[in-house]
């Protein structure tokens, strides 16, 4: 998956997500990229900073805040709340397997441990894989909040 920092013909700022940046172009050029705030389907990418991580040995001053996102437009206010929703849910009826997840899925994919919802970590090559090997997964959506 791939993000990008988008901006329509008025102004407005937002971001959206790709499985590729051919995936963009392709959705891009067929008018099916919208503004979230007005509609309008004039998009383009926006020059975006690579994302740079602190030192891991650096001490944090500050205490973490978790904030959830207020989005204006009631469009991306109730998208969102749906996600935030879906997230809820899906983390409330399946199993936690963290970051043995691509491993546990493969499991019950081939019936070597009992069937049953789980969610966890998995690298983006670890998804490909899986979804190569005919396993069913979903991504669960990423939140503005997940980034605080």
């Amino acid at each position: 998956m791939i993000r990008y920092d988008l901006i329509c013909d008025k102004g407005h700022e937002f971001d959206g997500w790709f499985s590729d940046s051919v995936s963009f172009d392709k959705q891009q050029k067929r008018g099916f990229v919208e503004c979230t705030h007005c509609g309008s389907n004039k998009i383009e990418k926006q020059l975006m900073a690579p994302g740079i991580p602190a030192k891991s040995n650096r001490k944090s001053e500050a205490t973490p805040t978790h904030m959830l996102a207020k989005a204006e437009d009631p469009r991306t206010q109730a998208m969102l709340h749906m996600m935030r929703e879906f997230r809820a849910h899906v983390e409330k009826n399946s199993e936690n397997v963290g970051d043995k997840f691509a491993e546990e899925a493969r499991k019950i994919h081939y019936k070597e441990a009992e069937a049953r919802g789980i969610h966890g970590k998995a690298t983006p090559e670890e998804a490909r894989e899986l979804i190569e090997e005919g396993v069913e997964v979903h991504p669960l959506p990423r939140l503005p909040e997940d980034g605080n």
